[in-house]
């Protein structure tokens, strides 16, 4: 009898390996996609060198902003939120691999019965009965369609989602720390653009209320000139303020309180790494937005994959054993040993259309992933586009600003000096002077913007976070 018994669990075993092979599940591929034109440039890439490879300790020069960006990278509230969101994913991850093993507890019970005597058996026990059990039991599944493989692969996209979320935190971070550095810098060279011009326009005042004196000018110029002296402020208190806000912003990217920030100048500033697109399918590898993306899409298929898997029979073996007696003194003899061997098959057959509900579900968040994915790696291009764009023009308009500052500044001189000998009017220095002064604040935008254009290229094809 014991042969037999055997025999059929040996059967069992060996037929619930074989439907190994029977797998639903299918495997990920990645979807065909278009990105030989993904970003536009006129710098057609002719390698896969890309300055999304170059780490961002080699690209910044300057030590100062390297030591901000290091702290942010060690503080930043949002990379140790990223962090934990990974923490959590591993642990799901270990879950996931833990589903091909069986599932095994312990009993310890007694119970107490005392029937009713006009029950069915209250007649024959009229005595409380009491029974004492120590058990285990073991039960496992066989993964015969695929579908706890499913669940493990969806557990291992969803944890590189997260990785490739605190990813994409690091590379935003990078950036952020650094534009925001070098605006504050610029901001500084505004401020002091704008401290020289109020002397100036102070001296001026005194000039030009001189010139009224001497009968060269009327009352009108020595208001206007005053009117120009504090627009000046106007222009100064704000930058003071803008200064102060950037800097509490920049704070909070370090993970600290609001306090000064310690900078260079804006005219020391370079970045020398050579401006490497690559090809535009580097993209997929290098943007952690994207790889992030295309994990969302994989954990939907696989999960797509469990719930077709589980509109499937499933094949679960549970053995039960231990000791169970009617006396505490006899507990633990070896009469009182008892065991169970049960193997099923089940199939659901009407279970509210959860399974088939659970399906078209999963069908549904698998395509909104894919064009998730797509629409992110569209983006991604059209960042790349803008950020060599917005280089290309803001090296074109430096030039042209400087040539612009030339003018201006030499007008200005000229309107003065003609001013003083009588052969200009004051309304031609007014707007000789303001043109200057909004010239040199625009050239200091300008050398802002160019070096925030390279920092933006840099993110946009997926550096930072190597």
């Amino acid at each position: 009898m014991k042969i037999q018994s055997t025999y059929k669990l040996i059967v069992l075993l060996t037929a619930s390996l074989l439907l190994q092979s029977c797998f639903v599940a299918k495997n990920y591929s990645r979807p065909e996609l278009e990105t030989e034109s993904l970003y536009r440039t006129d710098q057609l890439p002719q390698d896969s060198i890309s300055m999304a490879n170059v780490s961002w300790k080699d690209l910044f020069n300057d030590e100062q902003l390297k030591s901000y960006i290091a702290q942010g990278l060690e503080n930043n509230l949002d990379i140790r939120i990223a962090l934990q969101n990974v923490v959590a994913a591993e642990s799901y991850l270990k879950q996931g691999k833990a589903g091909y093993y069986p599932t095994l507890s312990g009993t310890a019970s007694f119970t107490r019965t005392k029937n009713s005597g006009n029950s069915q058996f209250g007649s024959f026990f009229t005595r409380p009965l009491e029974q004492y059990e120590l058990s285990g039991s073991l039960s496992w599944e066989a993964d015969v369609w695929g579908k706890i493989r499913s669940n493990k692969r969806a557990y291992g996209a969803s944890y590189l989602q997260s990785v490739a979320a605190h990813q994409a935190v690091k590379t935003n971070l990078v950036s952020g720390i650094a534009s925001t550095y070098y605006q504050l810098m610029a901001l500084d060279k505004q401020r002091e653009i704008a401290e020289q011009a109020l002397e100036a326009r102070k001296s001026s005042l005194e000039t030009t209320q001189a010139l009224k004196d001497a009968g060269q000018v009327t009352e009108v110029a020595v208001k206007q000139t005053e009117a120009q002296v504090h627009t000046t402020e106007i222009i100064l208190i704000n930058l003071k303020n803008n200064i102060k806000l950037l800097e509490n912003a920049f704070c909070i990217l370090l993970g600290e309180p609001a306090h000064e920030v310690q900078r260079g100048r804006l005219d020391d500033q370079s970045i020398d790494s050579d401006l490497k697109t690559g090809v535009p399918y580097l993209l997929l590898a290098n943007r952690p937005d994207v790889m992030r993306a295309e994990y969302g899409l994989i954990n939907a298929f696989e999960l797509t994959n469990v719930a077709k898997s589980s509109m499937y029979p499933s094949l679960k073996l549970t053995a039960n054993g231990g000791f169970q007696s009617l006396e505490f003194e006899n507990w633990l003899d070896a009469s009182s040993l008892f065991s169970q061997l049960i193997g099923s098959l089940t199939e659901p057959i009407f279970n509210g259309r959860r399974l088939r509900t659970q399906m078209e579900v999963a069908k549904a968040q698998q395509e909104q992933a894919l064009l998730s994915y797509k629409k992110t790696l569209l983006t991604a291009g059209r960042e790349v586009s803008d950020a060599l764009y917005t280089y290309n023009a803001e090296s074109e308009k430096l030039t042209a600003r400087s040539k612009e500052l030339e003018a201006y500044s030499t007008a200005e001189d000229y309107s003065e000096e003609l001013l003083n000998n009588g052969l200009a009017n004051y309304l031609e220095v007014l707007t000789a002077r303001q043109n200057a002064l909004n010239s040199e604040l625009s050239y200091v935008d300008s050398q802002y913007g160019q070096l925030s254009a390279i920092v933006e290229l840099y993110r946009a094809l997926g550096g930072g976070w190597k």
